[in-house]
């Protein structure tokens, strides 16, 4: 008689399954997770493709539930719970056509690929060969993203009309007449170590012909349905509520942006009292800095003093890659573990750097060996001030994005578990580690502690006013005005942060809640253990088991606090 399965195989033979069934429906997450064999294609965005993948989840569910849950270990009752979770929640996902929001002001099919095209760079041939396939299936994308582009217009699901009025410009600098400066062809920049140089000539020519008889055509075709048919079509409300069913799919944003469930309302008290908080510490930085109590003077004498602007985008990234340098060897001040794959630092792409946010963070892939990114916004200049770049590298780099997305990917964990994409607890992460630049000797002046300040403002004022345009009914305008009332940030920065909020609605609230989430941990690791708490053990539990959900993660963390408490405990006797 043959024994049952073993529910750990049976939840790991799964959770496989599950990952290769990922990486083959979204082959641009293989590309970024370094998992080869996918290379050559894109994600299928048709009608039938997406259907089919609802059913696909369905049974995956079904699965995970059917396993004996009492019958695992720990471990592997965590990585059930965290994978019922993750696919109970992209099936609600699929009750509202998010589909057919493929493209905004910040991401899309004229963006997207580029990026992922860029990280196939100097491959050798059979990599290269990828890269032409991929490009010679970029029309079909195009066409599959138009498609849902004009579903979106028959149901009145469109982003807001004004966060569209650089799209079309965004899409006709992709057309450029000498196709070696594209970047959808980056990955021919450079010739791949290791000779073949015939071939590589050979497919590089390949790709300049793809991209000017094929590609060129199809995004002069883009191009005119977005500026002709699209914008014109798209709605003229902002807030998220304004779609059908928009309510319940803001609402449910905020479940999955968040991981808690607070609603909008509650949320937008929290972020009122932690304006009041952050601007009383503004405040007496004003005052300190010789404004007497006037923070609109003082915030004008940041935005337009020229000593705290870059001449160049040359010298705004060296100032960036020498203060990151300065970061790197403190590190060990503040944990016991840190990961092996470097990081480096770039410009955001010209071709839609002035709608693009200040900086971000492209994770790098150890399998692939590919290195994290912190890329910088070097378009405007005027609205990249020195006072700012102490948090924005702090955030991006280390010990924010880089150093947290590249430990878990090193950890011993399910794939599906070293990828995992919790914001609250991802952008929470990076936004606590700002602050941890005062315990590495940052923020020596008032203008960089401001500079602190004014981040963390930021962040609160997420809060605000993405739950205000979304949930309460307020404008856009209004949204800027209180933005611009509350922080030293440039208006160009204002503008463009608002408007990333109207398209990727609940997505900036992750900041501000996951980082209360963990600075109230510290605070009760603190009271409990006093003198005892080791911070670097404390940051590398928190680290540990890569992203989690922040509830998963406060009864984690509380569980190592008792535990600090029963080894600190003296023996007795009887």
């Amino acid at each position: 008689m043959n024994e049952a399965p073993d529910p750990s195989k049976r939840l790991h033979a799964l959770l496989a399954s599950a990952w290769a069934w990922e990486m083959r429906e979204f082959p641009e997450r293989a590309t970024w997770a370094g998992v080869p064999g996918h290379d050559r294609r894109w994600s299928d965005r048709s009608r039938a493709a997406i259907e089919k993948r609802r059913g696909d989840l369905q049974g995956q569910l079904a699965q995970a539930r059917a396993l004996p849950r009492e019958a695992l270990s720990p471990a592997d009752r965590l990585n059930l719970d965290l994978f019922v979770r993750e696919t109970e929640t992209s099936l609600e996902e699929m009750r509202w056509p998010g589909e057919c929001l493929c493209l905004t002001q910040m991401d899309g099919v004229h963006q997207d690929p580029a990026q992922v095209l860029s990280l196939m760079g100097g491959m050798a041939a059979r990599g290269l060969e990828d890269v032409v396939a991929r490009l010679e299936a970029l029309p079909l994308l195009m066409d599959q993203c138009t498609a849902l582009l004009r579903e979106g217009l028959a149901k009145r699901v469109t982003p807001p009309k004004i966060c569209l009025r650089d799209v079309p410009r965004q899409i006709e600098n992709l057309c450029v007449k000498d196709a070696e400066k594209s970047p959808l062809l980056a990955a021919f920049a450079k010739a791949p170590a290791g000779g073949a140089a015939a071939r590589f000539e050979e497919l590089k020519k390949d790709a300049a012909a793809l991209f000017t008889q094929k590609i060129v055509p199809a995004l002069q075709a883009l191009a005119e349905f977005v500026e002709k048919s699209y914008v014109p079509g798209a709605r003229e409300t902002t807030a998220w509520s304004a779609l059908p069913d928009g309510e319940a799919w803001y609402a449910f944003r905020v479940r999955e942006q968040t991981t808690t469930n607070l609603t909008p309302k509650e949320i937008h008290a929290i972020g009122l009292d932690e304006v009041k908080r952050i601007r009383s510490r503004m405040d007496a930085i004003v005052r300190e800095a010789g404004f007497g109590g006037d923070f609109a003077k003082y915030c004008d004498h940041l935005r337009t003093e020229r000593s705290f602007y870059f001449e160049t985008p040359a010298a705004l990234l060296a100032a960036y890659r020498e203060l990151c340098k300065r970061i790197d060897p403190e590190l060990v001040k503040l944990f016991g573990k840190l990961p092996r794959l470097p990081y480096g630092i770039a410009e955001v792409p010209a071709f839609s750097a002035e709608s693009q946010t200040t900086a971000y963070y492209l994770p790098g892939s150890p399998e692939a060996a590919r290195p994290g990114l912190f890329y910088a916004n070097t378009s405007k200049l005027d609205s990249r001030p020195r006072w700012e770049m102490e948090a924005l590298s702090l955030h991006e780099a280390v010990p924010g994005h880089h150093l947290q997305i590249a430990l878990a990917q090193e950890m011993a964990l399910s794939d599906f578990r070293r990828h995992a994409g919790y914001n609250a607890y991802i952008e929470g992460w990076a936004l606590y580690s700002e602050a941890l630049g005062y315990d590495i000797g940052l923020y020596r002046d008032l203008h960089g502690q401001f500079g602190q300040l004014s981040y963390e403002m930021w962040r609160a004022i997420r809060l605000v006013v993405d739950t205000g345009m979304h949930a309460l009914g307020w404008s856009r305008e209004k949204a800027i005005e209180y933005f611009a009332g509350n922080t030293g940030k440039p208006l160009h920065d204002i503008t463009v942060e608002i408007d990333r909020y109207l398209v990727w609605p609940a997505q900036a609230l992750s900041y501000k809640l996951g980082e209360l989430e963990i600075r109230k941990l510290r605070r009760e690791a603190e009271a409990a253990l006093g003198a005892r708490l080791d911070l670097r053990a404390f940051h590398d539990e928190l680290l540990g088991e890569g992203a989690l959900p922040l509830d998963v993660l406060a009864e984690r963390m509380r569980a190592w606090v008792a535990g600090e408490q029963a080894r600190a405990a003296p023996e007795t006797t009887t």
